[in-house]
């Protein structure tokens, strides 16, 4: 697979968030398989920058615009198709919810940060996730 594979294990993802009564909530969506929550990610597509692709994924899977953060919050490592890909991480204040999106197959959630870092499986985007109060 080689190059292939190399390609689709550049991804890029946001962690989607919103401030409601002064609290941080934070959108996190259940991955299609094995429905664990997770954030929006996917490959990083040809001719778009990582934020772009990222925010691309963030309408396909969770059904939310809004405006993704130019510095990157953080990277980590997850497995999935036999490798460890990387995933470039970037928040995004969320502007718009959509009712009806292409992933409805999906669910979502809005949850605190203390919530979200204890429903989240992956320890390297717990890290990440846990920078976002002091980056937004």
């Amino acid at each position: 697979m080689g190059v292939k594979s190399d390609y689709f294990c550049r991804q890029s993802g946001v962690i989607p968030y919103r401030v409601r009564k002064g609290n941080l909530e934070i959108l996190l969506i259940t991955s299609r398989r094995e429905r664990r929550w997770i954030i929006p990610k996917g490959v990083i597509e040809p001719d778009y920058s990582a934020r772009n692709s990222a925010a691309k994924e963030a309408l396909e899977e969770a059904g939310v615009k809004g405006g993704v953060h130019a510095k990157l919050l953080g990277i980590y490592r997850h497995r999935k198709w036999g490798k460890t890909c990387t995933v470039k991480v970037y928040p995004m204040r969320v502007t718009r919810i959509y009712k009806v999106w292409k992933e409805t197959d999906r669910d979502r959630a809005w949850v605190s940060l203390k919530k979200a870092l204890k429903l989240i499986s992956n320890d390297g985007l717990r890290q990440v996730m846990k920078k976002l109060p002091e980056t937004i």
